[in-house]
């Protein structure tokens, strides 16, 4: 049975009208048995910050196998044989002592939809391939039963066929049971199987047990971006109130930015370090906090890169952490971009594997908290994940990466820019005066 619905995005001086019907959703569980067991999430995976859906999308041309291939078909089958090396994603979660979460590997499967659109790729791109998508109801709508964390398909993907050959695939993901590098594995993996590799390139290792808490837990550092406190008085309005833009930032804004920073810290601070600490700085002051008052930054740091926790080659669980600074608003804002370009540099020096560890052991202690949002500005960094080397055989994709915005923070995105370089777009979302005030910052940091 096909499903019909019109989704109408664009400018209102060039509406783009088009259909999308979809087949009814099906569970797509592991080609072959697997084993039946019940399997730990680490206590990295496990607290309540990660406890949601996120949704990716991933965007392709048609190209010569467009012609002779049918994507979603071939997606469906590589998918049941990527389940079972990666079994545990076909499984359900369910809580135990202290709320403890672990995978019931049942073999139930992941959700799966296939969809046609009458509208090219060429003509999305016209509307914007960057968030907020306007047709990201359409390519990714919510099905029943798929959206909570317990009980319920771990991934949920639907693959849209397009007039000109290519397709979107779109994904909503279980964030408990991987982070952004673990779903490209496995995304990956289905990849390689579409295109004909006998099996992955990567073994996926489960090892859960190396990010579990110590006995007894003793934390060392201290994690206040946890800290339960009264939020103050919010500058943020009712949820549809806000307002979502992109801002792209190619190499000669990057290169404007720097211009502002110390001799000492020009050439040597990391694009990620520039540009978080400047959309901090911006942020904070378009929104008008008390001089007084707190302002947190916390940024996503992967930790696979640590030789003393030993995680193995192929581990896909959430290898990452947070790591915090915090400033009063006015001291942020008097201070200079260099003041906190620094402050950046020295959170990300805290990350070691004592300070994952010491982040695994204060979760259970506090009973796995989520990060505390007021004042809050989180930063993921998704640029290195490897979403744009997901190749099903129609080529690397024209945009692939989370599909939304952070309403206390941001993503950091691979795009190309107007003239066609390497860039990195965010995606902000802010009430409408202060998105005002934003853009007149970030258009004055830029420009000078």
């Amino acid at each position: 049975m096909l499903e019909a619905e019109e989704e109408h995005i664009g400018t209102p001086a060039m509406v783009l009208t088009f259909t999308v019907r979809r087949r009814e959703p099906e569970l797509v569980g592991p080609a072959s048995p697997t084993p039946r067991e019940t399997k730990r999430l680490s206590d990295i995976d496990d607290h309540e910050t990660l406890r949601g859906q996120v949704p990716i999308m991933f965007f392709y041309r048609g190209g010569p196998r467009a012609a002779t291939a049918d994507p979603a078909g071939v997606i469906r089958r590589a998918l049941g044989e990527a389940l079972v090396p990666y079994y545990p994603v076909a499984g359900r979660l369910r809580e135990v002592e202290a709320r403890k979460l672990v995978v019931d590997c049942t073999g139930e499967g992941v959700m799966f939809v296939e969809a046609d659109a009458d509208v090219r790729l060429a003509e999305l791109e016209v509307a914007g391939l960057t968030p907020p998508f306007p047709c990201a109801e359409q390519l990714l709508p919510d099905v029943e039963g798929s959206g909570g964390v317990l009980k319920c398909p771990l991934l949920l993907i639907q693959v849209t066929r397009l007039l000109c050959g290519g397709f979107v695939l779109a994904l909503r993901l279980n964030h408990t049971i991987c982070d952004a590098i673990g779903l490209v594995q496995f995304i990956s993996a289905v990849a390689e199987l579409v295109r004909g590799v006998p099996s992955p390139t990567v073994a996926p290792a489960w090892s859960r047990e190396l990010l579990e808490a110590r006995d007894p837990p003793r934390p060392s550092f201290p994690h206040r971006e946890f800290d339960a406190v009264p939020p103050p008085s919010s500058p943020f309005p009712p949820p549809g109130d806000m307002v979502t833009r992109t801002f792209t930032f190619g190499p000669s804004e990057v290169n404007a930015i720097r211009k502002r920073l110390p001799l000492s810290l020009r050439d040597t601070a990391t694009t990620f370090e520039v540009l978080t600490a400047a959309v901090w700085c911006v942020r904070t002051a378009a929104l008008e906090f008390s001089p007084e008052e707190d302002v947190w930054l916390a940024f996503v740091c992967n930790v696979r890169g640590l030789p003393e926790l030993g995680l193995p080659a192929g581990y896909y669980g959430n290898a990452v952490v947070s790591a915090a600074v915090l400033a009063t608003a006015g001291a942020l804002l008097a201070g200079s971009l260099g003041d906190a370009v620094e402050l950046v540099r020295q959170a990300k020096a805290t990350v070691t594997a004592e300070y994952v560890r010491s982040t695994a052991d204060m979760l259970v202690l506090r009973g796995r908290p989520c990060v505390v949002v007021s004042n809050m500005f989180v930063v993921s960094d998704n640029r290195r994940t490897g979403f744009y080397g997901v190749d099903f055989g129609w080529g690397v994709p024209v945009f692939a990466g989370p599909s939304s915005a952070m309403l206390w923070g941001s993503f950091i995105l691979a795009v190309r820019n107007g003239d066609g370089e390497h860039a990195a777009a965010l995606p902000i979302v802010l009430p409408r005066p202060a998105m005002d005030r934003f853009a007149l910052e970030v258009e004055r940091l830029v420009k000078g």
